[in-house]
């Protein structure tokens, strides 16, 4: 099978971002993005998702950084996925981490669409706004042509529910891009075509 990989670049007035990004990989990943929480809940996607991920990221402010990341990492994915050609496509996880428990549940369909449920008490982690992850998550899902439904089921730590949320996404990516051998080949779809 050839290598799904992908090399995504974006240089704006306000950031700059390479993300490269190979999906059969064994989690190993190089994350600066100049924010730390960022970088660490995208560990964890790389991680848990069994992701080779690189990102290098730069720019004016925090809302500008993550969503650029999250338009490259977005396009990367959809160009690393190829044709689609017999991977799992629908996969979900439950995760829990200490007090919380999140559930991400994604199809890569070709249609972005997003619907998130994530109650989080307070708008700040260590600097960090909680509402940049609603943003992240809308913003990766529209640009990987994928639905995309996470909620956070409960909890009482904002860094341990976004921790969870994470993880869940990572563990989700790694069974739906997942290449399954009956069906390799094959377009998972009855309508013999999935939007790129």
């Amino acid at each position: 099978m050839a290598k799904r990989t992908a090399t995504v670049k974006r240089q704006t007035g306000e950031t700059s971002v390479a993300v490269k990004l190979e999906l059969d990989g064994t989690g190993e990943y190089s994350i600066d993005t100049g924010i730390k929480m960022l970088d660490h809940f995208l560990a964890q996607v790389a991680r848990h998702g069994r992701l080779d991920l690189s990102i290098k990221a730069s720019g004016d402010d925090e809302h500008h950084v993550s969503e650029d990341i999250a338009i490259c990492l977005g396009k990367a994915l959809n160009e690393a996925l190829g044709e689609k050609l017999g991977i799992t496509r629908m996969a979900d996880a439950t995760v829990p981490m200490d007090d919380a428990l999140a559930n991400v549940a994604i199809d890569l369909s070709g249609r972005g669409y997003c619907v998130l449920d994530l109650p989080f008490k307070r708008n700040d982690m260590r600097g960090f706004q909680t509402d940049l992850i609603r943003h992240f998550l809308e913003a990766f899902a529209t640009e990987a042509k994928m639905n995309l439904h996470a909620r956070i089921l409960y909890g009482t730590n904002d860094h341990h529910k976004a921790e969870a949320l994470f993880k869940a996404l990572g563990r989700a990516l790694d069974a739906a891009t997942r290449v399954d051998a009956r069906t390799s080949g094959v377009i998972p779809s009855t309508k013999q075509k999935i939007e790129k």
